[in-house]
């Protein structure tokens, strides 16, 4: 069983909130330990709003607590009443996380029996150590890029086996491949997806993030590739084009890395799409039909190597020998 960053923080976070408001000699000091659990979050911009709406909304439980029972008294009904005009209150203003927290401030409130200066001002003493506790562990944030490394790393290498498998079937009608790659593939897109939102959140002042645009690129690729496999399984098995296109799958899944040397596939396939314009016409109308898919992969497989060429400032001239993309 794995522990945490955020188990840590609450496991270390709580009894410390809890022994800050002992020593601050603060009533109800098991609160402070409440708040800070309930305060840390996955990501720095998550705990500054937990705080955020659970300090605003205990303010407002105060004033309420005060208005309330010292004008109706300390009865159950009357915390009955002040809750049903609390909440609707706390969620019109967008802070309905902060409900729970309050509550325990309103109860400490009545506990009480009568609303002092003095306990007002323990109440908020409780809260900013709460709150503080929270937001000062949740100032560390473990670095996500050595998992979106290997997220990166494992989704090229599934790009890579998707490309090879639509090369041998072209090439030879390798019918073998049972396509977990492409599901993989997709969980993975998704996956890194959640750790680039999480990440993003941990650097409030950050507005770009590098692997953002880095899997928004390969995912637009992807789509293209899922498109391009019913295309494939059209195509003839022993047309010279067919042959010329494998060989052009094979190359390209033999390059599928970060860097950016789509203007060297580019050209090739501009080539291919030559061989394809000498090609004469077909005379049946299976031929059409091979032809009209030929001609739909040839786009697809443009589109795809476009996205590449979009994402980053080409890198042909210093790795032009090695031909890759």
């Amino acid at each position: 069983m794995k522990i945490g960053y955020r188990t840590i923080k609450t496991a270390v976070g709580t009894p410390l909130a809890i022994s800050i408001a002992q020593m601050l000699g603060l009533t109800n000091f098991i609160s402070a330990g409440i708040l800070t659990l309930l305060c840390i979050k996955p990501s720095r911009k998550e705990s500054v709003l937990s705080a955020w709406h659970r300090f605003l909304a205990c303010s407002i439980a105060i004033l309420y607590s005060y208005v309330f029972f010292e004008t109706l008294g300390y009865n159950p009904i009357v915390v009955g009443i002040a809750f049903a005009l609390f909440i609707p209150v706390t969620v019109y203003l967008k802070i309905s996380p902060g409900i729970a927290t309050s509550s325990v401030i309103i109860l400490n409130l009545y506990s009480l029996g009568q609303i002092t200066f003095t306990f007002i001002v323990d109440e908020f003493l409780l809260i900013i150590v709460g709150v503080g506790t929270a937001l000062l562990l949740n100032l560390y944030m473990p670095s996500l890029d050595n998992k979106l490394k290997k997220k990166q790393v494992e989704l090229e290498h599934n790009f890579q086996v998707i490309l090879q498998e639509i090369s041998l079937y072209i090439g030879d009608n390798n019918q073998v491949w049972n396509g977990k790659e492409i599901t993989r593939a997709e969980e993975i897109l998704d996956e890194a997806a959640n750790l680039v939102s999480l990440d993003r959140e941990n650097h409030l002042l950050r507005s770009n993030h590098p692997y953002y645009d880095y899997f928004t690129m390969r995912r637009e690729q992807f789509e293209l590739l899922k498109k391009m496999l019913p295309l494939v399984s059209r195509l003839p098995k022993t047309d010279r084009l067919s042959e010329s296109i494998a060989e052009f799958f094979e190359s390209l899944s033999e390059a599928v890395h970060p860097g950016n040397t789509a203007s060297i596939y580019l050209e090739r396939l501009s080539e291919l799409q030559d061989e394809f314009d000498q090609e004469d016409l077909p005379t049946t109308r299976e031929g059409f039909e091979t032809r009209a898919n030929l001609f739909r992969l040839l786009h697809e497989i443009e589109d795809y190597l476009l996205i590449k060429r979009k994402f980053k400032a080409s890198d042909i001239v210093s790795k032009k020998k090695k031909n890759r993309n």
